[in-house]
């Protein structure tokens, strides 16, 4: 399942960290960051509950860049 988040982020560069913490929580098959639109799109696992899963992708984000935000 694909679900698109707005993000706020401050610079391109970050948006890349961002990107790749996130790919490495648990339950997230892919993840990519548009800086340009200010979207991160999500595939999540099979059987992953989105909403769990996406306090993890925050708490990642937010060792990367701390002032990140993530509307879920």
């Amino acid at each position: 399942m694909k679900k698109t988040y707005e993000i706020e982020v401050d610079c391109a560069n970050c948006a890349n960290k961002m990107e790749e913490a996130a790919k490495g929580v648990a339950g997230v098959k892919n993840v990519v960051v548009n800086f340009m639109t200010l979207k991160m799109i999500v595939d999540f696992e099979d059987g992953a509950e989105p909403k769990a899963v996406m306090k993890e992708v925050l708490k990642e984000c937010k060792r990367v860049e701390d002032d990140c935000e993530i509307y879920l």
